[in-house]
């Protein structure tokens, strides 16, 4: 069992932090648009990288760096680029919560989801070289990542579908207005550490 809790707990504490990606499933939750498929994307995705993790891959990913650095670029190119329609949306008058804003059909809310996990180079050190390494110095690695994997699921489950208790908040315009204003700072932020490399 304390292969499990130590995995949930790392694991909760690594995608605790507003990036990209959990703006984006914020953002979902707030419009009550695509939840389930995008939250079941991030958790699967994180899913995946856990077991290619513990299975190994991390060691692989650390040995090429070049790798990683072509992510960063691709990474921040795309949270650059969403990051200018965050603003035009926030630009542009809306009716509260019915405020689409980039989430317009399902297939391109899976692949925006998709882009911001895969694109991002930190999910590959943090997910796949750092919870990797460490689910090796625990007795049972498997149990180390089925926690880990449990604490992903929790998490973007909540923040989904716990969004909506933020709703009467947004029922105002201007709130979706400065979420995607927020929401933009948070992408160019981002953006320009890949670029550093931090």
């Amino acid at each position: 069992m304390g292969s499990l809790v130590s995995g949930f707990l790392l694991g909760f504490s690594l995608i605790l932090a507003i990036g990209s990606q959990n703006a984006f499933v914020l953002r979902a939750g707030l419009a009550r648009k695509f939840v389930l498929p995008i939250v079941l994307t991030c958790a699967v995705s994180d899913a995946l990288l856990i077991v290619a993790g513990v299975s190994g891959l991390g060691a692989l990913i650390h040995q090429m760096p070049d790798l990683i650095t072509a992510i960063r670029y691709f990474g921040a190119t795309f949270l650059v680029v969403y990051g200018v329609r965050s603003w035009i949306a926030a630009l542009r008058p809306s009716d509260g919560l019915t405020a689409d804003g980039v989430l317009n059909t399902q297939r391109q809310a899976i692949v925006t989801c998709l882009m911001f996990t895969w694109l991002n180079p930190h999910v590959y050190l943090d997910t796949v070289v750092l919870l990797g390494s460490i689910s090796q110095t625990h007795d049972n690695p498997a149990l180390f990542a089925v926690g880990a994997t449990l604490a992903s699921f929790f998490f973007f489950f909540s923040l989904g579908f716990g969004a909506r208790l933020l709703a009467p908040l947004f029922s105002v315009p201007r709130a979706w207005q400065l979420l995607d204003f927020v929401i933009g700072i948070i992408m160019f932020s981002l953006a320009y550490m890949l670029i550093r490399g931090v």
